[in-house]
C-alpha cells in the first residue's frame, strides 16, 4: 500500500457523498466523508492522497479563478487533511484547471476558443501556490501546457515553497484510465 496513491474526490455543496457510475465504489466526498476515508487510507498504509476538488457549478468561471480561492473546495479540503495527518502521508492536489473553468478546458481561453498556453501557465502559478499554502506536499499539473513545469517551479520557489514537489501527467488525453475521472 506505501506505493499506492489513492486519488480522492472533494465536492463542495454536497450533503452526503455522491457515487461516481464510471468509477463503482469510489464517490465525491463531502468535507468530513472525505477526512474519514483519507484517516482509513493512511491507517492502511496507502503512501500518497490525491485530491481532486469539483466546485458548484456557479462557482466555475473562464479562468478558473475559484481554484485560486484559498475558500475554494480543493483549498480547504487541502487544509482539512494536512491539519488532521500533518506528515503521516503525501498530499498531493491535481493543479489543473478543467474542474474549476465553466468552458471544462485545462486551460484559459483566448478571443478565438483556444487554448492560450502562456494565459494558462500565470494561472497554474497561481493554482500551485494556493494548493502549496493549504498544505499540499506535491502539485501536479495535468494540463500538458509547454514550459508548465517550469512555470510553476518558478512560481513555487518566488513563493517560498521550494520543498514542494511536482508531478507532472505525462499524457493524460492518450490514456483510457483518465477517462472515468472525466466524470468523476
Amino acid at each position: 500500500p506505501r506505493h499506492l496513491v489513492l486519488p480522492l474526490f472533494v465536492a463542495d455543496g454536497l450533503a452526503e457523498p455522491r457515487p461516481i457510475s464510471a468509477m463503482p465504489g469510489v464517490v465525491q466526498h463531502t468535507r468530513e466523508s472525505l477526512r474519514r476515508a483519507a484517516a482509513e487510507a493512511v491507517e492502511a498504509g496507502v503512501g500518497g492522497l490525491m485530491l481532486f476538488g469539483i466546485p458548484c457549478d456557479g462557482d466555475k468561471d473562464a479562468t478558473g479563478s475559484e481554484g485560486v480561492n484559498p475558500d475554494g473546495i480543493l483549498n480547504v479540503a487541502l487544509r482539512d487533511l494536512n491539519s488532521d495527518l500533518g506528515d503521516a502521508t503525501v498530499l498531493m492536489a491535481d493543479t489543473c484547471l478543467d474542474e474549476f473553468t465553466d468552458h471544462g478546458h485545462c486551460g484559459v481561453l483566448d478571443v478565438h476558443g483556444r487554448v492560450d498556453n502562456d494565459a494558462t501557465n500565470e494561472q497554474y502559478i497561481k493554482l500551485a501556490v494556493a494548493q502549496a499554502h493549504s498544505g499540499a506536499h506535491v502539485v501536479s499539473p495535468s494540463g500538458m501546457m509547454d514550459g508548465q513545469v517550469a512555470a510553476i517551479r518558478d512560481g513555487l520557489d518566488h513563493a517560498g515553497h521550494s520543498d514542494v514537489a511536482i508531478l507532472a501527467y505525462a499524457a493524460k488525453y492518450a490514456s483510457a484510465f483518465y477517462g472515468p475521472f472525466r466524470e468523476a
